[in-house]
């Protein structure tokens, strides 16, 4: 078993320890049971959101604004598998954290921006949608601007919010098992209290909030549409609400948990939890990696079109629909505009 040189005394048959002397919370076969499962999430991650990024630069079809968004996840959920997910691999089959004080905040700076990114990114389809389909400022044209704008935003509303860290206002520290590093949750000091507070609020309520109203007013406004317009309408409002579920239940099960132990852990410091509950919520994060794309971009017909034989060497089990997708979403449009002109003022 892998022993830390600098603090040899606490070694004990079911744990080893950091380069902080901490205990590691897992037995060796626990350890190792973790690194096989992130390795099938990493190459799983990797596989499918290089595939997003790859047929986007292979297709100027896919190069359109309303796909910058589903591009940039794709980018975001990337960094967090390579700077995340593959090194929690490498140091659960070692045993320990191995990669000192300096790797630590390298790693939790980078799958906290990656991360965040990601969280921004996903409100940000879900507010160009509700734009798009609902028109609630009105009817506006979706450009390549708008959406270079919101893709930028999202990253530098996260590099906004996990910088300070590295200049003294919170912290970087080992979480979950004791083998991969993030914002330290549990230090009481007043001046990392008063930024895990504003981060938790500024990106994690903020996005959440935004994919809750954007996707509600969404479903209300197709609901409407699919009873005034037609068939095609109301078989794309039970895609779209279909979309939505998965997307919801995905974004719940990926980062609720761990936002959950995170603002508990806040509150109450002294809480004790099993390492099962420490180490989980984290790793369920980082296996958004892998939701992203199958809900985001393979419920995506257009991209499928494209993924699927890029996947399977030319290979494709589903006809495209592209044809059925775009009449449909003329369909909703227009049942839109009518829908919104006769609730509106004369």
């Amino acid at each position: 078993m892998a022993l830390v040189q600098d603090d040899p005394e606490h070694l004990n048959s079911s744990s080893v320890h950091s380069f902080y002397g901490r205990e590691v919370l897992l037995p060796r076969a626990g350890l190792a049971t973790l690194s096989a499962v992130m390795a099938m999430f990493s190459v799983t991650a990797v596989l499918l959101n290089s595939t997003v990024i790859a047929v986007t630069l292979w297709h100027r079809q896919l190069r359109q604004p309303l796909n910058f968004a589903l591009v940039n996840l794709a980018v975001a959920d990337l960094g967090t598998t390579l700077t995340g997910a593959v090194p929690s691999v490498v140091t659960n089959a070692v045993g320990y954290y191995i990669a000192g004080r300096v790797g630590c905040v390298l790693e939790g700076f980078c799958v906290s921006l990656f991360g965040i990114t990601a969280l921004c990114t996903v409100a940000l389809i879900a507010v160009e949608r509700l734009f798009v389909v609902c028109k609630p400022l009105g009817t506006i044209i979706f450009h390549k601007k708008h959406a270079v704008m919101g893709v930028a935003a999202s990253w530098l509303w996260s590099l906004l919010w996990n910088t300070p860290p590295l200049f003294g206002w919170g912290n970087y520290e080992l979480e979950g098992a004791g083998t991969s590093c993030g914002p330290d949750w549990q230090n009481r000091d007043p001046s990392n209290f008063s930024y895990i507070i504003c981060y938790f609020l500024l990106c994690f309520a903020v996005p959440f909030l935004m994919i809750v109203v954007s996707y509600s007013w969404l479903l209300w406004t197709l609901r409407k549409v699919a009873k005034v317009g037609g068939r095609s309408a109301a078989k794309a409002e039970t895609r779209v609400a279909w979309m939505v579920v998965m997307m919801v239940v995905a974004f719940l099960v990926s980062w609720m948990p761990y936002a959950t132990l995170a603002l508990t852990v806040v509150f109450k410091p002294d809480v004790n939890f099993s390492p099962l509950v420490k180490v989980m919520p984290i790793y369920m994060a980082k296996s958004s990696t892998i939701y992203n794309p199958m809900i985001y971009i393979y419920m995506n017909k257009q991209f499928r079109t494209y993924a699927v034989p890029f996947l399977l060497c030319g290979r494709n089990p589903w006809p495209s629909e592209e044809e059925e997708d775009e009449e449909a979403t003329t369909e909703v449009q227009t049942a839109v505009s009518h829908v919104n002109n006769r609730v509106s003022p004369e």
